[in-house]
């Protein structure tokens, strides 16, 4: 069994830009005022989804494992 990951939007940063819906369309969705936010805050690890926080223009979007909260991305510096 792979990872799991632990998918947050902190939406005073979210700018609607749609990034993270056009990389992992089945992750994100927009709100009705272009806010973006998990589909599943909960989820397998997958390629699509850290493409898209890392498609982010403005780092909205933070990744941890869950259940150890280890930074995903953004990473550590």
């Amino acid at each position: 069994m792979g990872d799991r990951w632990h998918v947050e939007v902190d939406r005073s940063v979210c700018i609607g830009s749609a990034q993270c819906v056009h990389h992992a369309p089945d992750g994100f969705r927009l709100d009705s005022g272009r806010q973006s936010h998990p589909a599943d805050p909960e989820t397998d690890a997958n390629e699509s989804v850290l493409a898209a926080a890392e498609s982010c223009p403005v780092e909205a979007i933070v990744i941890t494992l869950l259940g150890s909260g280890e930074p995903v991305f953004p990473p550590e510096e």
